[in-house]
């Protein structure tokens, strides 16, 4: 078992913390860690027919590029992780899904981060009677492809993101 000997909050940010830690490995070497504290994700695979899928296309400030993405978006607190990807459902992409199917679970940056994200299948996919309001960093174009059609942009390099990438691996 790992023993933490210290633990220092060096940063409290909006989207996520960042944690040191000194711990003793299970070697029995003291080691400084830091970690980025991320809250659960999830990742939504909308359907809306069978071989398409929604995509949405947004500017990612870290990268400095536009990219083509699964939607998600973090669990609130208190929430549990389906009610989180109906709701981002609802503000991502303007849909309300009748099935919602849990596939996977993954921590996509394990060595640094405990973010988990949360993979759901969503289908039965009708639009919403009103308008959710966005996240004010998001600009949002949402669009549906085929699956074939998203499976060559990762080929080609026109999608890029990883989430997005271990998502349509999942269907």
């Amino acid at each position: 078992m790992i023993e933490r000997l210290s633990h220092e909050r060096v940063y409290d940010g909006k989207v996520f913390d960042v944690d040191r830690d000194r711990v003793r490995m299970p070697n029995g070497r003291d080691v400084t860690v830091d970690v980025v504290r991320h809250v659960k994700s999830v990742v939504l695979i909308p359907v809306p027919e069978p071989g398409h899928v929604f995509l949405i296309r947004q500017y990612r400030y870290p990268v400095n590029r536009w990219l083509w993405e699964l939607p998600a978006g973090s669990v609130d607190p208190g929430e549990e992780p389906e009610a989180a990807a109906r709701r981002e459902c609802h503000e991502e992409i303007g849909q309300v899904p009748a099935t919602v199917i849990r596939l996977a679970a993954m921590f996509p940056t394990p060595g640094y981060c405990d973010e988990e994200m949360v993979f759901f299948r969503l289908s039965g996919l009708a639009q919403a009677a009103e308008a959710a309001a966005g996240d004010e960093d998001e600009d949002i174009e949402p669009r549906v492809f085929t699956l074939r059609e998203a499976r060559d942009m990762v080929r080609n390099g026109e999608i890029t993101d990883m989430k997005t990438i271990v998502g349509l691996g999942l269907i």
